[in-house]
């Protein structure tokens, strides 16, 4: 099992003292550091089948309980009876991994990050001896870029390009100004309708937001599964878009601002073709498209002009119910060529250019924080300023893209977008070889 994420904020509960695991986790020699703490706690807690999902969501990041919700968590742990730490192999006050013998015959490797909270932000088991899969070493040359870009799916788009005064100026590219399907990419966009809406004063970063029923989406995020009448302010609901990719905060960030004001977004951050998203799509509604008496629905909507789908999407679409069942079926590629959010790696650089000359104006600070929360794995060195990123995926869709600034003031945007409109891309590996690539365009880029 393996799961990361990224910082957020929270609260720790410590274990209890009194039980027999509780006295067996305190008697090996677990460091006082951060990450020994939630050491202790795991191996307390996974002997307490299931874990209450209360403590999961104090003890895990938000980001990490956006990919693995408290249920699909305890699943996995489902059978643990027993944890004894044999040894510990790495101890930082970040990251400690140690040797256990679970269930009194199967040694495992276990990782344990955290985040500057002190909230689990990766937790990986490998049988012992084993290690995470690696990424395949950052190319030197632009051929080897194409080639780790090229091993992820059959259709491929890459843009790598310079960003100066609003403009993109081409470095290296693949195919760089077709549309491909974006997955949750596409939310670039409503956070450039949001800015816009907080600089013509019609929204503030402090207002309120609510959590309905009418409103909650699927994950990936964590904000369906709050309580309807949750209030949480704008740039909370914002981050949580962007930073975990929280779907149910799309679309109440949809709902604030309107579908209108996304689809002029679109359109004025310099999209070629911005009739490819209207009308704009919230989760809930690809959701249902996809979901619901598929394909049947779904070519229903497609063979209806503009206007005819959005009476359909406010007809019935809007309406309909979602339960996470809905999804469990879902394991191929489903119309991502016709039913999804479509841009070329050109119009993704153009609105990361939007959105930092937005983030330039004093009211608009936050945009730069909010893109900055999650950096994407993306990790390039001390004379990098912080990252800015936001990815998308769905079966047969996975996309990359980044803004990065050099401390001496050079920008570049890598966009990488592939898709598979017969078979799923393979998770794990394909991400793997796209991180390395975007690493060594960067690099590439800044010579």
């Amino acid at each position: 099992m393996a799961i990361t994420g990224s910082t957020a904020a929270g609260a720790m509960l410590q274990p209890s003292g009194g039980s027999p695991a509780a006295r067996a986790a305190a008697a090996v020699s677990l460091p006082a550091t951060p990450a020994g703490r939630q050491a202790g706690w795991f191996v307390v807690a996974v002997t307490h089948w299931p874990i209450p999902t209360a403590a999961i969501k104090a003890h895990f990041d938000r980001a990490v309980l956006a990919v693995a919700t408290p249920a699909e968590l305890n699943a996995s742990l489902d059978g643990v009876t027993a944890v004894q730490v044999d040894s510990i192999t790495t101890s930082t006050p970040d990251v400690l991994v140690f040797v256990a013998t679970v269930n009194g015959k199967t040694k495992l490797s276990v990782s344990i990050a955290v985040d500057s909270h002190g909230l689990i932000a990766g937790l990986h088991l490998l049988p012992a001896g084993s290690s995470a899969p690696a990424p395949p070493p950052v190319p030197s040359t632009w051929a080897g870029v194409d080639s780790l870009v090229r091993s992820v799916a059959p259709q491929v788009r890459l843009l790598v390009a310079s960003v100066s005064g609003g403009t993109c100026v081409p470095v290296h590219a693949i195919d760089a100004t077709t549309p491909a399907p974006l997955g949750a990419a596409f939310k670039l966009y409503v956070l450039a309708a949001l800015a816009d809406a907080v600089a013509s004063g019609k929204v503030s970063w402090a207002q309120k937001l609510t959590v309905t029923s009418q409103v909650k989406s699927l994950p990936s995020g964590i904000l369906q599964d709050d309580p309807d009448g949750t209030r949480l302010s704008v740039q909370q609901v914002a981050s949580d878009m962007i930073s975990i990719s929280d779907n149910t905060a799309e679309d109440m960030v949809a709902d604030l601002v309107g579908r209108a004001a996304i689809e002029e977004a679109a359109r004025t951050s310099g999209m070629a073709d911005p009739a490819l998203d209207v009308p704009f799509l919230t989760t809930r509604e690809l959701f249902v498209l996809k979901l619901d008496d598929w394909p049947q629905l779904a070519e229903r909507y497609l063979a209806l002009g503009p206007a005819g789908r959005l009476a359909l999407l406010a007809g019935t679409i809007d309406h309909d119910p979602l339960s996470i069942a809905d999804a469990s079926a879902w394991t191929a590629p489903r119309d991502i060529g016709s039913l999804e959010w479509f841009a070329s790696p050109t119009d993704m650089c153009h609105v990361y250019a939007a959105l930092a000359a937005l983030a330039r104006q004093p009211a608009l600070a936050p945009v730069a924080s909010i893109l900055e929360l999650n950096q994407g794995d993306m990790s390039l060195g001390s004379q990098w300023r912080p990252v800015w990123f936001k990815g998308g995926s769905e079966p047969g869709v996975l996309t990359l893209n980044y803004l990065a600034t050099t401390k001496s003031g050079h920008t570049y945007v890598v966009s990488m977008l592939t898709e598979d409109p017969s078979a799923p891309i393979s998770g794990t590996p394909a991400t793997l070889a796209l991180l390395s690539a975007v690493k060594g365009a960067f690099e590439l880029a800044a010579r």
